[in-house]
C-alpha cells in the first residue's frame, strides 16, 4: 500500500481536481504543497491534516528540491499519509523525477495520480483545439525555462517545421528569446501565438498576439501569476473570432 502520493492538482480551478485526489486529500495526515496550489484547494484537505509549504517560484525564496525530497521520506518513515501536492500534472514540470526516484532509494511505496496540465486547461477555457485537424497534427510541450536558468537549447529549427501547436511553461521572462529563436528557425512572424495567465481560474487573462509582437504586449501586461504560452496556427479561428490579433481579457 502506497504511504506517498504525487497528486496533481490542475490548473487551480477546484472542479477540475479529479475525484482520486479530493479522496487522497481528505484522507492525508501531510500535505506538502507547491506555490500554484490555490487557496480553494487547500481548504479540502481534511482539517487533522498538516499543511507544509514547500512552492518553488523564480526570483522567490523556495524549499531546495533536496529537502522537499528528504521532508517526503521523513513523513512517510513516521507511518503518515502523505501527499506531495503539485500544481497541474505531476509528471508535466512537475519535479516528479527527483521525489520517485527518492523514494524508490529509500524503499518507499508511492503512487502518482494525474492532474489536468496547464496546456489543456486553457485549451478547454478558450474552445480551442490545439490539435486542429489540417492544421496541427501534434502538440509540443516545451519549458521556457532551464535547470541552469535561463532559456534551454530547443531544437529551434524542427520545432519551426514541424507545423504542430507549442505549449510552452514557465516561458514568460524568456519569451523574447523563444520568439527570436524560432523566427530565425523559420517561424512566419506572424504566426498567432497567445498568453494565458492563470489558466482556469476566476482571474485568467488572455493576451493575443502574433509570434513577433507577444513579446512586447506580455511584457507590458506585467503578469504576476502563471503564465502558459501557446503559439501555432491551430489559434487561428480564436484569433479571427476576437476581430484581431490584439490584447484581449477572457472572464
Amino acid at each position: 500500500m502506497p504511504s506517498v502520493f504525487l497528486v496533481g492538482s490542475g490548473p487551480g480551478d477546484p472542479d477540475l481536481l479529479t475525484v482520486k485526489a479530493l479522496r487522497l486529500l481528505q484522507q492525508a495526515d501531510v500535505v506538502l504543497y507547491d506555490s500554484l496550489v490555490g487557496e480553494k484547494i487547500l481548504e479540502l484537505v481534511s482539517n487533522r491534516a498538516r499543511l507544509v509549504d514547500v512552492g518553488k517560484r523564480c526570483g522567490k525564496t523556495s524549499a531546495a528540491q533536496a529537502e522537499i525530497c528528504r521532508l517526503l521520506v521523513r513523513e512517510a518513515r513516521a507511518g503518515q499519509r502523505v501527499v506531495r501536492l503539485k500544481g497541474g500534472d505531476p509528471m508535466v514540470f512537475g519535479r516528479a523525477t527527483e521525489e520517485m526516484d527518492a523514494l524508490r532509494q529509500a524503499g518507499i511505496a508511492f503512487e502518482v495520480v494525474p492532474g489536468i496540465t496547464a496546456a489543456t486547461a486553457a485549451a478547454a477555457a478558450l474552445q480551442i483545439s490545439l490539435t486542429r485537424r489540417e492544421v496541427a497534427r501534434s502538440v509540443h510541450f516545451l519549458t521556457g525555462h532551464g535547470a541552469a536558468g535561463g532559456l534551454p537549447a530547443h531544437d529551434w529549427v524542427a520545432l519551426a517545421r514541424g507545423g504542430g501547436t507549442l505549449a510552452v511553461y514557465m516561458g514568460a521572462q524568456t519569451l523574447p528569446g523563444l520568439a527570436a529563436h524560432l523566427v530565425e528557425a523559420g517561424m512566419a512572424p506572424a504566426t498567432p501565438a497567445l498568453a494565458v495567465e492563470n489558466a482556469s481560474q476566476p482571474g485568467q487573462r488572455v493576451l493575443r498576439g502574433t509570434l513577433g509582437g507577444l513579446p512586447r504586449v506580455l511584457s507590458a501586461a506585467a503578469p504576476e501569476g502563471p503564465v502558459l504560452l501557446l503559439i501555432g496556427q491551430a489559434l487561428a479561428e480564436d484569433m479571427a473570432a476576437q476581430g484581431a490579433l490584439a490584447v484581449a481579457l477572457a472572464e
